[in-house]
């Protein structure tokens, strides 16, 4: 659906079997746009077809078609709706130039049944008209979310502000460990270079010394595995560290998606197939009063000419009259298509306003019942994808354990080696000493020493490791911090958002109502109205055991009176007339409170005999503001008032 600024040009609309329209291809240009023409001339059938193309429901299939079909163009977008009739029921293909049409059918299609214009006339909550394109129920679940995630920042933060008031301690432990371990480095090192040196003066005397030698051999030995097994310690405690920091990071991320709300997934997804059920028991429900009401539309309009002809001879004996002519006549009276008697035509009328209006509802509770399926569906769906990330962060987590566990295990193994070559240096130490013929005591207590300081070292190795490695998951979490602190900075304004968002879209409906109901109001020139408006209140209401604050939007009439003085009066106390208008400024408010101007390129005007031709030519004219195209269906009288310079179409 493109934005209607990127639309120029013309609206094309072929139509097949739609409504009373056999065929027709009509062209419409930018602004306003005159359907001219009496009563069953196809002006609202046309009307219809527009809104089928734009992707409402709100149409009727002809009734003596199987199958017809819509085709628009407009721009470089070009859509076609297919309908075709099975079963009792009419089926659609094909999407409309809408994403979402029901909105338009609230505040853009204004034809006679058209909600805002219904919702006047019968004195409704206008505040509940207003904002039903709200979704309360999405924005109350992002607001749950939010704050969900704003706690786990909050902890975090928290946790990170602890970690901080550690970092100094652990900084100066750092700086003390440092110079500590340079220094026994660089004693074991000289130490090292002193023992190779004494071997090789006692090179010499090695035959004579064979077991001692041996034994230094081997002493040297050890103090190679020893060096090599730090090595590997070394490495081990780093990748351990490495572990343990992903460890912490996927239990944060575990814990995160586990705090979210819980939701049971079955029960979903049982509230998914009611929901599916009742869908379909409304469409059998929709397509019967369908079928109903454009069966009884083409017999009071006379255009079943066998039907005609079955009651013509029916009624043959009993009038001179053609009895097809007494079917299609427009007096007050008609022949029952039932019994072939004669009954009010305004009977009829009544009754089929009814049930248009049953199915009005019809379609509204369908398409509350697809919103609550789709919403369904998005939280099935965001609950599955949270599963499955559950999943692989458990399974992720036990793989890390056990690889943890085979390292501890590793690093036992090996400090249980490095205790074992420590005792096997001191036995080796001690023979050596002990050895009557041993002269090398000097190379001995060389030995001892290398051996204290590498103890020493590896002590404070281990102990420089662990303080680096909580300064640097402290230097890490406090990197993290200008992150978090932003993401909750930027959750907070969310908050705020999704919690005025109702509160604005409620102050700009009345601002939108009220501002252009002034100017409509100054147009027309009411002789007895002087001001209408709505007004934004608070109300105790009960739902169920709870007594619940409830917005309302009271809808205020002042009259001037015959002395004139001025009284507030109700929205009985206006004419036929002044509601019309009053329901399309609500129309129009709508329209613009939630932007349909920005992607709704069409509005359609239907039904406004009750309102003169002057007026209505100034209404037209206000709203031809607003939309791309503009299309009215007038009477011919009406017509002339507004043919000046807009395009009239009296043939579809």
């Amino acid at each position: 659906m493109p934005d209607t600024d990127s639309i120029h040009g013309e609206l094309s609309l072929q139509v097949e079997n739609i409504g009373g329209i056999s065929e027709t291809d009509v062209t419409l240009s930018e602004g306003v746009t005159v359907l001219e023409g009496r009563n069953a001339t196809n002006r609202t059938s046309f009307l219809q077809a527009l809104m089928a193309a734009m992707g409402s429901d709100q149409y009727t299939l002809k009734g003596d078609a199987a199958a017809g079909r819509v085709e628009l163009s407009l721009g470089d977008t070009v859509v076609e709706r297919r309908f075709e009739r099975r079963n009792g029921s009419v089926h659609a293909t094909g999407a409309g130039y809408l994403d979402e049409p029901e909105v338009a059918e609230l505040f853009a299609f204004l034809l006679e049944e058209n909600p805002a214009r219904r919702a006047v006339a019968r004195g409704d909550n206008l505040h509940e008209l207003l904002t039903r394109p709200i979704d309360t129920d999405e924005i109350e679940a992002e607001i749950e979310l939010l704050q969900a995630e704003k706690r786990n920042i909050d902890d975090r933060l928290s946790s990170i502000e602890e970690r901080e008031r550690e970092l100094v301690e652990l900084e100066r432990r750092k700086q003390e460990l440092q110079p500590k371990v340079e220094e026994h480095e660089t004693r074991l090192e000289d130490l090292e270079a002193e023992i190779e040196e004494a071997d090789v003066d006692v090179a010499a005397e090695r035959e004579s010394r064979a077991a001692i030698e041996g034994q230094l051999d081997e002493l040297k030995e050890h103090r190679t595995q020893l060096e090599d097994i730090r090595f590997e310690l070394e490495t081990i405690h780093e990748t351990i560290a490495s572990l343990e920091t992903e460890r912490e990071e996927k239990r944060d991320r575990r814990e995160e998606l586990a705090g979210q709300p819980d939701t049971d997934i079955d029960s979903l997804r049982a509230e998914l197939a009611d929901l599916r059920d009742r869908k379909r028991e409304v469409n059998s429900q929709m397509n019967e009063l369908q079928s109903i009401v454009q069966f009884n539309e083409e017999m009071l309009a006379g255009t079943d000419s066998e039907i005609a002809a079955v009651l013509q001879d029916a009624a043959d004996e009993g009038s001179a009259n053609s009895p097809t002519d007494r079917l299609l006549e427009s007096d007050d009276t008609v022949t029952c298509w039932t019994c072939g008697s004669r009954v009010d035509r305004d009977d009829i009328e009544a009754t089929l306003d009814r049930l248009r209006s049953l199915r009005q509802e019809k379609l509204t509770e369908r398409k509350t019942i697809q919103e609550e399926i789709d919403e369904t569906k998005d939280r099935v769906s965001s609950i599955e994808t949270v599963a499955d990330e559950l999943d692989t962060l458990t399974e992720r987590l036990a793989e890390i354990e056990v690889e943890l566990e085979a390292k501890r295990e590793r690093v036992t193994e090996l400090e249980t080696r490095r205790e074992r070559l420590h005792d096997e240096i001191d036995e080796l130490e001690s023979a050596i000493e002990q050895d009557p013929t041993s002269n090398y005591d000097d190379v001995l207590q060389l030995h001892k020493q290398a051996n204290r300081v590498e103890l020493e070292l590896e002590q404070l190795e281990k102990e420089l490791e662990s303080v680096e490695s909580e300064i640097d998951e402290v230097e890490s979490a406090l990197a993290d911090r200008q992150e978090y602190e932003d993401r909750r900075d930027q959750i907070v304004e969310e908050l705020d958002e999704l919690r005025t968002r109702i509160d604005r879209i409620e102050e700009r409906a009345v601002s939108e109502f009220n501002h252009h109901m002034a100017k409509i109001l100054e147009l027309l020139e009411y002789e007895n109205i002087t001001r209408v408006w709505i007004d934004r209140r608070e109300r105790e209401t009960r739902r169920g055991r709870e007594t619940v604050q409830e917005t309302v939007f009271e809808l205020h009439v002042v009259r001037e009176a015959d002395s004139g003085g001025a009284y507030e009066g109700t929205i009985d106390t206006l004419s036929e007339s002044e509601r019309e208008v009053v329901g399309l400024v609500v129309a129009l408010a709508g329209y613009l409170v939630h932007d349909l101007h920005e992607t709704v390129p069409i509005m359609l005007l239907d039904s406004l005999e009750a309102i003169d031709a002057a007026r209505i030519a100034k209404v037209v004219e206000y709203f031809a503001d607003y939309p791309e195209f503009l299309v009215v269906a007038l009477l011919p009288e009406d017509a002339r008032e507004v043919t000046a310079g807009q395009d009239i179409i009296t043939d579809i």
